[in-house]
């Protein structure tokens, strides 16, 4: 009995000096890791100190549309395109509630020179990225400039073109993407509706004859239109809004 008990003393012990083993092996293990993960506290914390991306700022948007930078050779956007981006005259895009996105590529085009444009080109050389942004985010915020069309002859055939395409020529709907009112889908595709029509004729001429190469679906859209086509179109989405 004697010896029965010993053994099961010395068992116990047994067992207990395992468990303070293995305790202290998982205490020397949390230490070795805390040692391991230490060296990345100051790659973390460099991490959080790079500085974010600038935000948008549509007041000096509007700042630098309205008054340009002669600091730095920015001339007024207001100039041509009026204001709050409502030109005056065709021969300049309303620009006013356009997408923000769309407005920052053309400008971009523009800088890069893929979208040709001697005045456009040269006004966008002086802007930054930043710049471009900030316009942009001014000009969306502005009142809808809306227009009339103006050729009775030639409003169905615009209307027929826009809203259901040519299928003879494979020419899909322009509401399809420009949706039924004109107003676009922001981030695809621009705003038309209330643009003046010699300007909406101009580009689809320039897509046509490859003078304008920013857009391969629009370059696709324009070679299958007659001039008849271009100018009824154009016209009727004038009026849209």
């Amino acid at each position: 009995m004697r010896q029965t008990s010993q053994i099961s003393k010395f068992a116990s012990l047994r067992a207990g000096f395992a468990v303070f083993s293995i305790f202290a092996l998982i205490g020397v293990s949390g230490l070795a890791i805390a040692a391991d993960a230490a060296p990345m506290a100051p790659a973390a914390e460099a991490k959080a100190a790079v500085p974010g991306k600038p935000k948008v700022d549509p007041a000096a948007g509007e700042a630098l549309y309205s008054n340009g930078d002669a600091s730095r050779g920015v001339t007024a956007c207001l100039t041509c395109h009026g204001p709050k981006g409502q030109s005056a005259v065709a021969t300049w895009p309303k620009l006013s509630a356009q997408h923000a996105a769309y407005t920052t590529k053309q400008l971009k085009n523009f800088k890069e020179g893929t979208r040709a444009n001697p005045i456009m080109m040269g006004m966008a050389a002086t802007l930054t990225e930043q710049d471009m942004q900030n316009i942009s985010a001014f000009l969306v915020k502005q009142p809808v400039s809306e227009g009339v069309a103006q050729n009775k002859d030639t409003i169905e055939l615009g209307q027929s073109i826009y809203r259901g395409g040519i299928a003879a020529k494979g020419v899909p709907a322009c509401a399809a993407c420009h949706s039924p009112t004109g107003a676009g889908i922001p981030a695809q595709y621009p705003r038309l509706g209330g643009q003046w029509a010699d300007y909406t004729n101009a580009q689809l001429l320039a897509f046509r004859e490859g003078v304008r190469k920013n857009s391969s679906q629009m370059t696709a859209i324009a070679t299958k239109l007659s001039d008849q086509e271009m100018k009824a179109v154009s016209d009727y989405i004038a009026g849209l809004h």
